[in-house]
């Protein structure tokens, strides 16, 4: 969703707003979980420039008004790098984009995820709105809601498909950071998952040390034949 914002005097830049509100996490999940989310995309999207993911940044959406910090969002049709700085905040007259997703992860001290902010994120304009509660027992950990008709409504299943992203998001459990642990993962198509830029990592060093022990073993093997043809009185050497 794009802004159209009417020229004023002057409006403030990135660099001269508050890049964060000082509002330490209270849980280490609001910083690990959608950071492995970006980090993902970053394998997932390698060829696209086109995309943002904050984590724990602020939304400006008025110059008067403090930033909207979720725990990340995603926003599409933006550039993914602006100069060597990066983005000290997400400045939506600059930007011109509203945030396509918003994920809040939710702690032992709630801050409005299923109200105040469920409604700011819908006036927003946030086509999707994921909510992580990893402390529910009883009902659905993971919610992702999708804004028709300016309310938001519940998506079933899981994971859940999101065309405008040609992606799915969903829960499995894995290790992310030597932590093993419940964590949200982005899926393709067939509803199978991405992985983490850890996993990727530990297939390819799985791979290569199948690659090495196929060389050592033919070795071992070539060296065994060798001495065998020595036993028999044959130098090896001499073969062609």
């Amino acid at each position: 969703m794009q802004l159209e914002y009417h020229p004023r005097d002057y409006y403030p830049s990135a660099q001269d707003l508050p890049d964060s509100d000082e509002t330490p996490v209270d849980n280490e999940l609001q910083d690990l979980i959608p950071t492995l989310l970006k980090a993902m995309l970053a394998s997932i999207w390698s060829e696209r420039m086109d995309w943002f993911f904050g984590v724990d940044m602020g939304i400006y959406t008025d110059p008067n008004q403090p930033a909207i910090v979720p725990d990340g969002f995603l926003s599409i049709g933006v550039p993914r790098i602006i100069g060597e700085g990066l983005r000290l905040s997400y400045v939506l007259w600059q930007e011109q984009q509203v945030p396509t997703l918003v994920l809040e992860v939710v702690s032992q001290t709630r801050r409005g995820e299923y109200s105040q902010k469920k409604q700011q994120y819908a006036q927003l304009g946030v086509l999707y709105y994921v909510i992580y509660n990893p402390l529910r027992t009883q009902q659905p950990r993971l919610e992702v809601h999708q804004l028709k008709g300016g309310e938001y409504q519940l998506l079933s299943g899981e994971p859940v498909w999101l065309p405008e992203l040609n992606l799915g998001i969903g829960r499995d459990r894995g290790k992310n950071q030597g932590i093993e642990r419940e964590w949200l993962y982005w899926y393709d198509e067939n509803g199978d998952r991405y992985l983490t830029p850890e996993e990727r990592a530990d297939r390819q060093q799985e791979r290569a040390d199948r690659q090495q022990a196929v060389i050592e073993q033919k070795e071992q093997t070539i060296q065994h034949l060798r001495e065998r043809l020595k036993q028999l009185g044959i130098d090896p050497d001499t073969l062609a």
